[in-house]
């Protein structure tokens, strides 16, 4: 479960950091474009990266955190764990059924 929330973690990370090197790609080739719209939307632009940048570490550290507290939870009381997963996957395979039941 680590090792997934790991993979999962880099690979969002992958993505944000390919979405902000499209951005100041694309700042780097309007740089030489004159026009007051341009410079704004290259302001906006980056005003935006630098919010992203923030925002994610922020939510990247919050997870981090929420997720060490779950796997300490559940090392302290396994049992109780298997229980409420066990008991949350049968309320769902019970929904899912009647679902499926009722669009036959």
């Amino acid at each position: 479960m680590k090792n997934d929330m790991e993979k999962q973690t880099q690979a969002i990370s992958n993505d944000i950091s390919t979405l902000a090197e499209d951005a100041r790609a694309l700042m780097a080739a309007t740089a030489d474009v004159a026009g007051e719209k341009v410079s704004e939307a290259r302001q906006r632009l980056a005003a935006a990266l630098e919010s992203g940048k923030e925002i994610y570490g922020r939510v990247r550290d919050k997870t981090v955190e929420k997720a060490k507290v779950v796997d300490e939870t559940v090392h302290a009381h396994p049992y109780q764990a298997m229980g409420i997963a066990f008991g949350v996957g049968v309320l769902i395979g019970v929904l899912v059924t009647r679902r499926c039941s009722r669009n036959d």
